[in-house]
């Protein structure tokens, strides 16, 4: 059952990030690294910021064991929807009337005429909130009925109305190009919510939710779930958003660098996202249900055992992933991305960045899995806690690095940052149990295999250089 979820959400995400890397291979062709495709990563951050901390990250985790414990389950989704929808709908007319505002804090070292150029982007980039939140509701109902494969593949509905875009725009200007791509968003913000609603016709769920609206005697029996519900939410929205937090600080940070420092950390950003989404977050967010129903149920010792299978599973696959990335890091960025606008110089210093994000991926992987631990058992505020330290030592550590390294260092502060919330993570699930799944045979032919992997890549890499 693991392996099916996990190959099946895997895959999604591939089938979506390859989709995604020919839209960020096109738009470093059209746009390369420069004043224009900052002004987009900025507007497309903010929403994606927003939908990671307020839909994906803490609504799911927060919402998910609420819903499976509810006894009135259609009233208490419903209520949730609704409240959610009118505040994100709220928050978004705030965004949209005052857009210069927020472009001037999210790029702080933008001058007035960029930002006065990046607020309209930041308008139309933001309206993607509303129809991702509404995808996240539907698709957090449908994994508790065991459905991942509509979720897992419809982010690539979002690329594909990018890659659209681009082509469409490849005779414009940059200034024009920015809009078109933007537009894209919304489109394929649109297309993600169609087949979310086809799922869910189809697996009988509308009926369920939308059926509640007649059981009103049920609202006081539901107001206690609602507010541990709440609760949890709130401390999960630091809790879930280390990641989408720090790399705001990062854009904030680069946005005083030169031209095209933002463009350096998306396009790396990008690249590291890649396994630590195709295999923490698939593997997350296929045992995360069966987890929160196994303790609900005070099955801890077959939670542990699906943990640990979790846990040996992932930490091959990111450290193979890890290794070979830092190895391969310039050859990667150069195939990827050298070509149009994009030139030789840009290849070196965003494989720089690749090389310093690389080293956080291990640690920003297993934290993403213990974690799911605590919020199975609604220890959301000890979640938000680990959250709020690795958060702060991690922008000090940006604001000192930046100053050293540049970019570079900004890569490398997440990355530490990241070991320290694994650390933090870990203690809290528990030290005892925690080196009681660490097996010494399998560390064993983990460093094996790595150590394999190091000579066959070197090796590798130097019959290929001159290629590069």
């Amino acid at each position: 059952m693991i392996f099916r979820t996990f190959f099946t959400n895997s895959f999604g995400i591939l089938v979506s990030r390859i989709f995604g890397f020919v839209r960020d291979l096109l738009t470093a062709n059209i746009l390369g690294a420069n004043i224009y495709s900052d002004m987009f990563f900025v507007a497309f951050k903010l929403p994606n910021l927003f939908r990671r901390i307020f839909a994906e990250g803490a609504f799911t985790q927060a919402f998910l064991p609420a819903f499976t414990k509810s006894r009135t389950k259609g009233v208490f989704a419903l209520h949730v929807f609704v409240r959610f929808f009118i505040f994100i709908i709220f928050l978004t007319t705030l965004v949209i009337v005052f857009s210069p505002f927020i472009t001037k804090i999210f790029a702080y070292g933008f001058d007035n005429e960029q930002v006065l150029q990046t607020a309209p982007l930041v308008s139309i980039n933001f309206f993607y909130l509303v129809l991702i939140y509404a995808v996240t509701f539907m698709a957090s109902l449908l994994q508790y009925r065991s459905h991942f494969a509509t979720t897992a593949f419809s982010t690539a509905l979002l690329n594909i109305a990018m890659i659209i875009s681009l082509l469409l725009s490849n005779i414009s200007t940059p200034e024009k190009t920015v809009y078109y791509l933007s537009f894209g968003v919304i489109a394929g913000g649109f297309l993600q919510v169609l087949v979310h609603i086809y799922a869910m016709k189809k697996m009988g769920l509308f009926p369920l939710v939308f059926g509640a609206i007649k059981y009103r005697k049920t609202h006081k029996q539901n107001e206690n779930e609602r507010k541990v519900f709440y609760k949890n939410f709130f401390h999960s929205v630091l809790g879930g958003s280390t990641v989408q937090l720090s790399s705001f600080i990062d854009t904030w940070l680069a946005s005083f660098l030169a031209a095209g420092s933002i463009s350096y950390l998306y396009y790396a950003n990008r690249i590291f996202q890649l396994p630590l989404a195709l295999f923490a977050i698939a593997l997350s967010i296929g045992i995360f249900p069966r987890i929160t129903k196994l303790i609900k149920n005070s099955n801890e010792s077959e939670a542990i055992k699906l943990l640990t299978k979790g846990f040996w599973f992932l930490t091959f696959l990111l450290s193979a992933s890890a290794l070979g990335g830092i190895l391969l890091c310039e050859p990667i960025i150069k195939i990827l991305f050298e070509r149009g606008s994009f030139n030789s110089n840009d290849t070196v210093i965003c494989a720089e960045v690749l090389s310093m994000y690389l080293l956080g991926l291990v640690p920003f992987g297993l934290s993403r899995v213990f974690s799911l631990w605590l919020f199975a058992q609604q220890r959301q505020k000890e979640a938000a806690m680990i959250s709020a330290v690795s958060l702060g030592c991690g922008a000090l550590l940006s604001f000192a690095l930046v100053y050293i390294l540049g970019v570079i260092g900004l890569a490398l502060a997440n990355s530490i940052s990241g070991l320290l919330l694994f650390i933090l993570t870990i203690r809290a699930f528990g030290i005892k149990i925690f080196f009681s799944i660490i097996k010494l045979k399998k560390l064993t032919v983990l460093l094996a295999v790595l150590v394999g992997e190091f000579f066959v890549l070197s090796a590798l890499k130097d019959i290929l250089q001159p290629l590069f």
